[in-house]
């Protein structure tokens, strides 16, 4: 269903687009695994996440998801195999307590449990990289906006999202198992569910004075 354009104001208020953006973050220990998320509540997010800019305004991303528990149960299986091992190596590099151990145990927590999550969600590109002008760069940089879009989509709607890609190597069992054609290339999956708590706090992150060149890698900012 097509929904008619609507006028939207042309400025914002800062504290709350700004509170979305910075506390919109990979949700694993909080996801509400009990919660049913209702189908037409995705698509509302879906329906936000396809005004995102698209190379060429072609309307090629595809959304697939996935609530059948059997179905989760295999996706979770596939994505342990490939998360399992790469996590256990990752830990054991890991300072016991430290951010980065506290990153992995989140990573953990949905490999666990992400059968029991009630809403999986694959966004989808029709085409592949190398076929016609499809580079790497254009053809993620069509739907990645999408994504998070979505997640943002979400967020806002009092769900939690996660971008994982694990599932990327298996890309040829999951589209056995969901009937995915072969000529569309999987970006991600996404566990949805709704979030426990009520606040947010925004991710610590670098001076952005730190990370920033001006017209010279030579030439950071900070």
């Amino acid at each position: 269903m097509t929904h008619p354009a609507t006028e939207i104001p042309t400025t914002f208020d800062l504290t709350q687009t700004d509170g979305l953006l910075r506390t919109t973050k990979a949700v694993s220990r909080r996801l509400d695994l009990t919660r049913d998320v209702p189908t037409e509540l995705i698509l509302d997010c879906i329906r936000i996440a396809s005004a995102a800019p698209i190379g060429g305004n072609r309307e090629a991303n595809r959304w697939l998801v996935v609530k059948d528990p059997v179905k989760r149960q295999q996706l979770a299986q596939l994505y342990q195999e490939v998360g399992n091992p790469y996590l256990a190596a990752l830990r054991a590099k890991a300072e016991p307590g430290s951010r980065q151990a506290r990153v992995i145990e989140a990573g953990q927590y949905i490999a666990d449990h992400l059968a029991e999550v009630p809403a999986l969600v694959l966004p989808i590109r029709l085409g592949v990289v190398g076929e016609g002008v499809f580079n790497a760069q254009s053809l993620y940089g069509s739907v990645v906006p999408a994504v998070w879009s979505f997640q943002l989509a979400a967020r806002s709607r009092g769900l939690g999202t996660r971008y994982t890609t694990y599932l990327a190597t298996r890309a040829r069992e999951v589209a056995e198992l969901l009937g995915i054609p072969e000529e569309v290339t999987q970006v991600a999956l996404l566990p949805v569910a709704y979030y426990t708590g009520e606040r947010f706090s925004p991710a610590p992150r670098r001076d952005p004075a730190e990370i920033t060149y001006l017209d010279s890698w030579e030439n950071p900012v900070g």
